[in-house]
């Protein structure tokens, strides 16, 4: 059967409202729900601009003139006590004079509903990583070999080839794992453990790179989360890690904050398979670091990016596979107020078996 029109536009992942002549809200699809944070019922008789506002003068008073179409571009919204980051189309009804259809997407809330561009380059690593490190293990015997004929002062040199010869290794590694298709199986599994696993690796990689601590804000009453545990840890150290290096580059005493809290409703879901999955169990990273390049934040999750002099880039793109295999999304966020950046994870909670 064909779907209809009702079920096609509760299919969309991204928002969309009707709006009467009033410039109230008298339809909204489920991704308006979850952008807004409430349901349907609450939204309808609503005024869009209260839900949302405020916003840029100018697009208000555009959007205000039901007749004229309107495209805005990295609109900053306010949601609930966050601000979002959206592309807004307002688009008149023909036949029908007051009434328009707007709707919002949200930039680098979903990563998994808005594929990066990168995506493409997800397959290369595992085709190319096999014929690369063929060589690098022969190199790296060479080298070994050298070392032991090479007198005591040059011997440096030699150990100088098999080190570099280990780290491309390595970063052939989190190549293979950012390519691979294969999923790692999801359990119940309690997040605090899996954080203080995580916390407790940090802290024990010492400080080579400056002092910072970590501090812990748990909800206790959190239910299981279904993750992998693995990777859920692996997530967890990448995120930390960016976190410290951040917040000592600035000289400053470094912070880094791991919370965790319940989100009710529909505020945070995904859609996976054409359905709506909810996504209660939020875990946030903040750091007090300088933040992310602006010309950076739309793509820090792509590969090959970073704002590190050193960086791989490929990182957080490997956070969000991972994030992404356990049904769960990954965001960022700078609070300029507070001078903080957060990265928070949303993820699927375990259901009861009883």
């Amino acid at each position: 059967m064909r779907p209809d029109s009702a079920s096609q536009i509760a299919g969309l992942i991204f928002a969309l409202v009707l709006i009467n002549p009033e410039g109230l809200i008298v339809e909204a699809n489920h991704a308006a729900e979850v952008l807004l944070g409430t349901s349907a019922n609450r939204l309808i008789g609503t005024k869009l601009i209260d839900r949302i506002g405020p916003i840029d003068a100018r697009v208000e008073a555009r959007l205000m003139r039901a007749d004229d179409a309107l495209v805005a571009r990295d609109l900053v919204i306010r949601v609930g006590a966050a601000d979002a980051r959206v592309n807004l189309t307002a688009s008149p009804l023909s036949g029908y004079p007051g009434w328009s259809v707007v709707t919002l997407s949200q930039i680098g809330h979903d990563e998994a509903a808005h594929p990066a561009s990168g995506d493409a380059m997800l397959g290369a690593p595992a085709v190319l990583a096999h014929e690369i490190k063929n060589p690098l293990a022969a190199i790296r015997g060479a080298g070994q070999l050298v070392a032991r004929k090479l007198p005591p002062e040059d011997q440096k040199l030699a150990r100088m080839i098999t080190d570099e010869v280990d780290r491309i290794a390595r970063l052939i590694d989190r190549m293979q794992q950012l390519g691979s298709t294969r999923t790692g199986p999801v359990d119940a599994c309690n997040p605090h453990e899996a954080i203080r696993t995580a916390v407790s690796t940090m802290r024990a990689a010492g400080t080579e790179r400056g002092d910072f601590e970590i501090r812990e804000e748990f909800d206790p009453s959190l239910p299981p989360v279904l993750a992998n545990r693995d990777a859920l840890e692996q997530v967890l150290i990448n995120l930390i890690s960016n976190g410290r290096d951040a917040a000592v580059s600035t000289g400053e005493p470094a912070l880094i904050t791991v919370q965790t809290r319940f989100v009710s409703g529909l505020a945070f879901s995904a859609i996976r398979n054409g359905r709506a999955v909810p996504l209660p169990i939020e875990i946030t990273i903040s750091d007090n670091g300088p933040g992310i390049d602006p010309s950076l934040r739309d793509h820090v999750f792509e590969p090959f990016v970073s704002s590190k002099p050193s960086g791989q880039g490929l990182g957080l793109s490997l956070v969000r596979k991972l994030v992404r295999d356990m049904n769960g999304n990954v965001s960022h966020e700078r609070d300029h107020r507070a001078g903080l950046t957060h990265f928070r994870l949303h993820l699927p909670q375990a259901q009861d078996e009883s």
